[in-house]
């Protein structure tokens, strides 16, 4: 039997948090819940005679969908920053559906895994339709955006899932993996020095401590991009890992796996689904932290080269403190799947 959903009211629509029960999530690998919130943002003036886009904000690693309803009184969410600029008539309307991808490594990248579960047919074909079903959304007026891996997230479901959406933007979304994801690789391995170059006992302590000090971010990170770049279920830690913790020499094989997911590699391959976007939009700050801002210069090019129409930005910021960019970028996306 269906819950009712729990409803927070807010200035020009409400917030009714569903739970999901995943069919495409059950039994995944990793052992992660399959049942999941989903919370949907609903303007008041949507109804069954007066449909709304709907646009999909993908959380960043080690987050998930709950993050944008920020509610502390010194901080607001996007969810709240969206609902006053509503409020105020300066944005136009749309319904927003905050997805949870989060895994027991901290993010899922939205893709399918064969260790950590099909995230990208979660959120691109079973939260849709949930969304559809249980609110007044246009189904022909899809947009999916999000920042860090969501960005990622936006272009990996409108390259692989096309048609699904029609408008996507990332925001500092991983581009480049050269550059924002193989210098990690270093602070694996030294943060697995203590444990003798053995991922296992650096996991089994991480299970425990949840510490993410130091050098232990980026060994998280190389860890969980493996699961869902090069996944290996028959792994002990379920995924095949990119570099060799005693030595730090790269495994070129798996390398080669994980280009395949680097934007600027996939949109060559997927170039014919990019093409058909109503808007796409790719920006980052120029003091990126982790070096995003060249790999999406050279996606803008590589774009530019296909012939796929695009938009490409760039502001002073850096990777975090940027959520005034979801008010720049949002009213542009439903723009355009409003006209």
């Amino acid at each position: 039997m269906a819950r009712a959903p729990r409803i927070q009211e807010l200035a020009a629509g409400n917030v009714e948090i569903h739970v999901v029960e995943s069919r495409v999530l059950a039994g995944n690998t990793a052992g992660d819940p399959a049942v999941r919130e989903f919370p949907l943002y609903v303007p008041h003036q949507a109804s069954k005679a007066a449909p709304l886009p709907v646009v999909f904000l993908l959380s960043g690693f080690t987050g998930n969908g709950l993050d944008y309803l920020e509610s502390h009184a010194w901080r607001r969410g996007v969810v709240r920053e969206y609902d006053e600029a509503l409020r105020a008539e300066k944005v136009p309307a749309a319904i927003l559906a905050l997805p949870d991808a989060f895994t027991k490594y901290g993010g899922s990248q939205y893709v399918d895994s064969g260790y950590l579960g099909p995230y990208a047919r979660y959120v691109a074909l079973e939260l849709t339709a949930f969304a559809e079903q249980h609110a007044p959304a246009r189904p022909d007026r899809r947009g999916v955006v999000g920042k860090s891996s969501g960005g990622f997230g936006a272009l990996h479901l409108s390259m692989r899932h096309p048609g699904v959406f029609l408008a996507a933007a990332s925001i500092s979304g991983d581009a480049g993996f050269e550059g924002c994801h193989a210098p990690a690789f270093w602070e694996f391995a030294r943060a697995l020095v203590p444990y003798g170059g053995d991922a296992r006992r650096f996991l089994a302590d991480f299970m425990l401590t949840h510490d993410l000090s130091g050098d232990r971010f980026g060994a998280m990170n190389t860890i969980a991009m493996a699961a869902c770049f090069s996944p290996n279920p028959a792994s002990p830690i379920g995924c095949d890992l990119p570099v060799d913790a005693s030595t730090g020499v790269r495994d070129e094989d798996v390398w080669r796996r994980w280009l395949e997911f680097d934007p600027i590699v996939a949109c060559v391959t997927y170039a014919t689904a990019l093409r058909a976007l109503k808007f796409l939009h790719i920006e980052c700050g120029l003091r990126d932290e982790y070096n995003i801002q060249f790999g999406t210069r050279r996606l803008a090019a590589k774009l530019r080269e296909l012939g796929i129409a695009h938009t490409h930005e760039e502001h002073p910021g850096s990777h975090r403190g940027i959520q005034n960019r979801y008010l720049e970028v949002l009213p542009r996306l439903i723009g355009a799947l409003a006209t």
